[in-house]
């Protein structure tokens, strides 16, 4: 019987998705839960596996091409007793399929609900797991009905996997790449032609045109001694036995100076401001995909080594390009830390729905005047773009001048 699976909403409300890869090609079989096809989002790229065993009898859309959600991914002829995702025992079988289509939300994050087809495959196999997580211990050769989950409900996280792998080595392990096809041997290197943008690039590029045509920059510059903050993220770091971003500090001596001058954490919304209760940090992630910016949601609330943390695993995510779409959305400020790519000073685009943006070069040794000498201190460049529309040049200097003080003596925004 051939049935039509049609794309999930794989995004919280994303409209569209772009087929990256077909994992099945048409013709092949598949069984429950293996992975059928790669798309990718605004932000995302994930695998959807298919709710039935069967034959892929055709694709809704080639590689390359953009399909919108509740329209015909591929169409199976599903196979014996395993067709069934759902138990509809209560429903007659005509009803269920014309009835209920499959739509259901894929996420590699342990905490999001699983999809429908998730569920078939778990109801089947007694393992609970996502698509990406049994790709990665298939990958690894962990076998999951071993692993013990921590995540919500027993199920297997991501974590879990490596864990248990890394176990059975004593060492780490190399993580399979997520995205990205595999180079053809042989193949010749592009060094001309036209390549069409990818989804992310495309929505980098609506974006920044979007605030570069709405917003009118204003860019301040200035430059910091960081001795007392290099200091103190080396103390932190061996205190406490882990890496200390020093993104986490800027986002720690931003907070205070956000709280001061709320402008710099709020969204114009035509003739209105709307000054944001929390500060929901964004951080700039360069990845080999283009950049990505991963939300830490009430920075406020968190402690400098929470801060860190939070840094730590939504860069490794962005890289992956495995985070949810909430936690690449939303963000009231936004932290970019060029300096990691040994960047100096910058003008960075204020994200849309944004009022201001922070860029922070690499700290180099250059000369000061201290108390009439002269010395060598490491100056950490700051560049800070704001909405003119709201902020006045007195106002972005005195937040500049508090946030200036707080990366002087990190004490400020520590105690």
């Amino acid at each position: 019987m051939s049935t039509e699976f049609l794309l999930p909403d794989i995004g919280e409300g994303l409209a569209e998705a772009e087929i990256v890869r077909w994992l099945v090609a048409e013709g092949e079989t598949v069984a429950v839960d293996e992975p059928l096809v790669e798309v990718e989002t605004d932000k995302a790229v994930v695998d959807i596996p298919s709710p039935w065993a069967g034959i892929v009898r055709s694709h809704g859309a080639a590689e390359g091409e953009t399909i919108e959600v509740g329209a015909v991914l591929v169409t199976i002829d599903r196979e014996g007793d395993m067709s069934e995702p759902i138990d509809n025992s209560d429903t007659p079988e005509s009803e269920s399929e014309s009835a209920a289509p499959i739509v259901g939300t894929i996420s590699d994050v342990a905490e999001e609900l699983p999809s429908t087809a998730v569920q078939a495959a778990e109801k089947l196999t007694g393992v609970k797991a996502l698509p990406l997580v049994r790709k990665l211990a298939r990958d690894l050769g962990v076998n999951l009905t071993e692993i013990e989950g921590s995540g919500k409900d027993g199920r297997i996280t991501r974590d879990d996997v490596i864990a248990a792998a890394e176990a059975d080595t004593d060492e780490p392990v190399e993580i399979p790449p997520k995205v990205g096809l595999p180079p053809v041997p042989g193949a010749p290197s592009r060094k001309a032609g036209r390549t069409r943008l990818s989804k992310l690039r495309r929505t980098i590029a609506d974006n920044m045109s979007q605030s570069w045509r709405e917003v009118p920059h204003v860019t301040t510059f200035d430059e910091v001694d960081a001795t007392r903050l290099l200091a103190v993220r080396a103390a932190l770091a061996r205190r406490h036995e882990t890496k200390i971003p020093v993104e986490a500090l800027v986002v720690g001596a931003v907070l205070p100076a956000l709280a001061a001058y709320p402008n710099f954490n709020a969204t114009l919304d035509e003739s209105e401001i709307e000054v944001h209760g929390q500060a929901d940090i964004g951080i700039a992630v360069d990845t080999p995909d283009g950049l990505l910016v991963a939300v830490i949601r009430d920075a406020d609330s968190k402690s400098v080594l929470e801060l860190a943390s939070e840094v730590e695993r939504l860069g490794q995510g962005a890289r992956a390009r495995s985070l949810a779409a909430d936690e690449l959305r939303g963000q009231t400020f936004t932290v970019s830390n060029i300096g990691a790519l040994g960047g100096g000073h910058g003008t960075p685009i204020v994200p849309p729905g944004t009022t201001a943006i922070l860029s922070v070069g690499r700290a180099t040794e250059k000369p000061v005047v201290v108390e009439g000498r002269v010395t060598t201190a490491p100056l950490l460049p700051l560049s800070l773009s704001y909405d003119h529309r709201i902020i006045d040049g007195g106002e972005g200097r005195r937040f500049m001048a508090m946030l200036m003080e707080n990366l002087t003596e990190p004490a400020l925004f520590l105690a």
